[in-house]
């Protein structure tokens, strides 16, 4: 079987040149497209190149904060990534995991004390240091100040410091400032009930010359205090508790590190709070002991008129003394300039003379 071939109809210049540019634009189109898609993809490739390399990053800057503090707290025995140690449920229920350093690690050890230490304040009563000071005039300092220290054991209480034989002001003693100067100073502790009746008997001891009594509301200060002792001593069963279930060698000496922290803020708050109570129960009085004056000598008597006489002959001859030390150097002056001037009017008179000789023979010839 033959087949015929189909005879194509001849094209004229213009319908190829239409057909060529027709095929030219649309190869064209396809390479726009082509070239849109590709710019597309590359920018959606910069974009995820941009995100993966942000998201690395981050993960380094958390794996650098994070990484040694969860390294310390799991250490080498937590195959599934983290080790905690429970503690015993306090009075909410909860447990609370040691986690964190030891400032985390202890805000739970702190936060349960700290509520129940804070509402108590109310009804304390006040806490007040009174203390006192005054200024005796006595015969003998010594026997005064032994009779002080009696005073003080009589009312339960003893000489906290002294000094006998000094004009020295001592120093403030919980803020109490001396009067005035002496020849000796003692403070004393008493009872703070026992501060009136001290104040009133020290007027036998002497001649009261001045006295004041101070009083310092420390309430605050001690509620405050008594609080800190109450939360730290919480802290501190907390934490030790902590220690004593801890499966880790990171977990012990975090927990330690936070333990030993609280002791010394413990001890400090204890030992702060001692002295203020030592103070509010046991009232300081600084007694400045002064000599009396003695009495002045009547110069009305031969000795003492002599005595004078003699001291204002010491002190004329004293003066003139000094008068002549001073003027010494202006007499010296004085003498030259005399001396001078002599010598210059003996040599005149000199010179005259030999001249009147000359001429007195020449007029005899």
């Amino acid at each position: 079987m033959t087949t015929t071939p189909i005879a194509l109809p001849e094209l004229s210049d213009d319908a190829a040149d239409r057909i060529e540019e027709a095929v030219f634009t649309q190869i064209a189109e396809e390479r726009r497209a082509e070239h849109a898609r590709a710019s597309a993809s590359r920018g959606r490739a910069r974009r995820r190149g941009w995100l993966t390399a942000g998201g690395i990053a981050a993960a380094f800057v958390v794996g650098v904060l994070v990484t040694p503090q969860i390294l310390q707290l799991t250490g080498s025995s937590g195959a599934a990534g983290s080790s905690a140690v429970s503690a015993p449920d306090d009075s909410s229920g909860g447990a609370a995991p040691l986690s964190g350093n030891s400032k985390e690690l202890t805000q739970s050890a702190d936060g349960a004390a700290s509520r129940n230490a804070a509402g108590s304040s109310s009804s304390t009563p006040r806490d007040i240091i009174r203390t006192g000071s005054a200024t005796i005039q006595v015969d003998d300092v010594r026997k005064a100040a032994d009779a002080l220290a009696a005073l003080a054991q009589k009312h339960g209480g003893f000489v906290e410091s002294q000094q006998i034989g000094s004009s020295q002001r001592p120093a403030a003693t919980d803020g109490i400032v001396p009067p005035s100067t002496g020849d000796g100073w003692v403070t004393l502790r008493v009872p703070a009930a026992d501060l009136p009746a001290v104040m009133d008997a020290l007027r036998a001891e002497g001649t009261v010359l001045a006295t004041s009594v101070g009083a310092n509301d420390v309430t605050a200060t001690t509620t405050d205090l008594r609080a800190q002792v109450d939360s730290l001593t919480a802290s501190v069963q907390r934490l030790t508790q902590l220690m004593s279930q801890a499966t880790s060698v990171a977990d012990l000496l975090t927990a330690e590190t936070a333990l030993t922290e609280r002791q010394g803020q413990l001890q400090s708050a204890q030992q702060q709070l001692k002295d203020l109570e030592s103070q509010v129960d046991m009232s300081a009085v600084q007694v400045t002991l002064v000599r009396q004056a003695p009495a002045a000598a009547d110069p009305a008597g031969f000795g003492d008129g002599l005595a004078a006489g003699w001291k204002g002959l010491i002190v004329s001859l004293n003066a003139l003394v000094i008068a002549l030390g001073f003027l010494l150097p202006w007499l010296v002056v004085a003498a030259v300039l005399v001396a001078i001037v002599w010598g210059v009017r003996r040599a005149r008179r000199s010179a005259r003379a030999r001249r009147d000789a000359v001429a007195q023979p020449e007029s005899t010839d």
